[in-house]
């Protein structure tokens, strides 16, 4: 086995529950944040239309910065992408929780790279797949105020993973 582990069906490799570990470094200041939780992929249901094959990426749990531990949530639509390039299935289209574009995101080769601009900061993250069990995003922020790297393991709970057919 490489050290990237292509997956040929995003959706299906996503779908399910993951405990989630985030470390938050300040570069900056050297301070140290970290977020535990979890994160489900299920169903898209809502007012707006219905999004053939997405998942709902729903994450809650605790964020401590600076001793003081807060609830944290985020949520966010992974739908499957128009192909540009991409093995079908591969890829898909992460879109903010209002429909606005995140990134794309396409795991065929276990490995991915995608940016992000947010006003006048640069978010690049690499996306890695070790198994059906693990995968890891490591963003690293930076701009006129911000200079962070975020680090985040997953760990499939729940159900058992569906093997890709490679």
């Amino acid at each position: 086995m490489g050290e990237f582990w292509p997956v040929p069906d995003a959706l299906a490799y996503l779908r399910g529950s993951w405990r989630v570990s985030r470390t938050v470094r300040d570069l900056a200041s050297g301070d140290l944040g970290r977020f535990e939780g979890t994160t489900s992929f299920g169903p898209l249901k809502g007012d707006g239309p219905p999004e053939d094959g997405g998942l709902l990426y729903q994450e809650s749990g605790t964020f401590t910065w600076q001793g003081v531990p807060r609830p944290a949530e985020r949520t966010l639509r992974f739908l499957p992408a128009a192909s540009r390039g991409s093995r079908p299935g591969g890829a898909v289209d992460v879109r903010f929780a209002d429909g606005r574009p995140f990134h794309r995101l396409d795991l065929s080769a276990g490995r991915y790279v995608a940016d992000h601009p947010c006003s006048a900061d640069l978010y690049r993250g690499e996306f890695t797949v070790r198994d059906e069990e693990h995968w890891r995003t490591v963003w690293r922020v930076r701009g006129p105020a911000k200079d962070l790297v975020l680090d985040t393991g997953y760990v499939r709970v729940g159900r058992p993973a569906t093997t890709p057919g490679r």
